[in-house]
C-alpha cells in the first residue's frame, strides 16, 4: 500500500464545524511551521475562523470550500481542525459523486464524526478519525513522530493502539462510529452508516452518567447493538476524569444486556492530545 502523503505534498486545512477563534491562529501558524519542517505544504480553506457568532461561513459556503479541496488536484489529503456542533449542516451541500471521483483522505474527529461516517455511508470509502492539531499539543513530539512515520513512511505507529477486553475475546468487521453524541445526529438520515456486521467505535469528550445513558439507550432503540459484531470504546474524557459512577463500562453492559457481544476498551483513541487514529470504513480484526 502506498503512503498517504509524500514529501512536497500539499494538504488542505478546513473547519466544517464551529469556526476557530482568532486566538487560535498562532497555534495554526505553528502547525504550518511543523508541517513545513517535513516539506508538507498547506492550503487553507477560506472558512476557517469565526466571522459571525460561532459561524465561519454559511453551511453552503463551508461545503463549497470542502468541495474545492476535494477537486483540487494539488491537494493530497484534507484535515479538518474544528469541532463543536455545526458539521452536519454541510452534508446536504456536498456532492458525494464528485468526492468519490476525486477522493483523498479526509481527517477529523469529534463533531466531524458526521462527515467521516457520511463519507463512508455515501461513497464506501475510508475516512480518518484523527485531529491534526495534536501535532502542536501537549504530546507534540510523539504525535509528530507517529504522524511522519505513518502517513509518509507508511508505518503503522499512528494506527496501532492497545486495548483490553470487557467481554468476549475477539471481533472482526468494518469500523464505523466516532463521537457518541455527534454520530446520533445522523440517525434517520441517509448519512448514517449501515451497522450490520460492523465494529462500532464510540468515544466522548463531555458528558456525565445521565447523558451517556441517554445516548446509549438511543443506540439500543435504533437497533444498533443487535446488528454490530462488536463495540470498541475509546476514551470518555469527562466520565473518566471525574470518576463518575457507574462508569462507562457498567453503563453500556447494563443497557446492552448481551454478554455474548464482544466489547473492548482503549484509552488511546478519543479527545486526548495523545490520541491515535482509527479508520472509519476499514476492516479490522481485534
Amino acid at each position: 500500500m502506498n503512503s498517504l502523503l509524500k514529501f512536497e505534498d500539499t494538504i488542505g486545512i478546513i473547519a466544517c464545524s464551529n469556526g476557530l477563534s482568532e486566538e487560535s491562529s498562532r497555534k495554526i501558524d505553528y502547525l504550518e511551521e511543523k508541517l513545513s519542517s517535513i516539506n508538507i505544504n498547506v492550503l487553507y480553506a477560506k472558512t476557517l475562523y469565526k466571522k459571525h457568532s460561532i459561524f465561519n461561513g454559511s453551511a453552503k459556503e463551508r461545503a463549497n470550500e470542502l468541495m474545492n479541496l476535494f477537486i483540487n488536484p494539488n491537494v493530497k489529503a484534507i484535515f479538518d481542525v474544528s469541532g463543536g456542533d455545526l458539521a452536519n449542516s454541510v452534508l446536504d451541500y456536498l456532492d458525494f459523486n464528485i468526492i468519490k471521483t476525486n477522493f483523498k483522505p479526509f481527517f477529523g474527529y469529534s463533531d466531524l464524526s458526521v462527515l467521516l461516517n457520511g463519507i463512508y455511508a455515501k461513497t464506501g470509502l475510508k475516512a480518518y478519525n484523527y485531529q491534526l492539531r495534536n501535532l502542536v499539543g501537549n504530546c507534540e513530539e510523539k504525535q509528530f513522530q507517529d504522524f511522519t512515520k505513518s502517513l509518509i513512511e507508511n508505518k503503522k505507529d499512528l494506527f496501532n493502539f492497545e486495548y483490553t477486553w470487557v467481554q468476549g475475546t475477539s471481533m472482526e468487521g468494518v469500523v464505523v462510529g466516532g463521537n457518541i453524541r455527534c454520530l446520533l445526529k445522523l440517525a434517520g438520515t441517509e448519512y448514517m452508516p449501515d451497522f450490520q456486521d460492523k465494529i462500532l467505535f464510540l468515544e466522548s469528550l463531555g458528558g456525565d452518567v445521565s447523558k451517556m445513558t441517554t445516548y446509549l439507550t438511543q443506540y439500543k432503540q435504533l437497533g444498533v447493538f443487535k446488528k454490530v459484531k462488536g463495540i470498541l470504546l475509546g476514551s470518555f474524557t469527562e466520565m473518566e476524569r471525574e470518576k463518575y459512577t457507574p462508569d462507562i463500562i457498567e453503563i453500556i453492559t447494563s443497557i446492552i444486556e448481551d454478554p455474548n457481544l464482544p466489547i473492548a476498551k482503549t484509552n488511546q483513541i478519543g479527545h486526548g492530545q495523545d490520541s491515535k487514529c482509527i479508520v472509519i470504513g476499514e476492516h479490522q480484526s481485534f
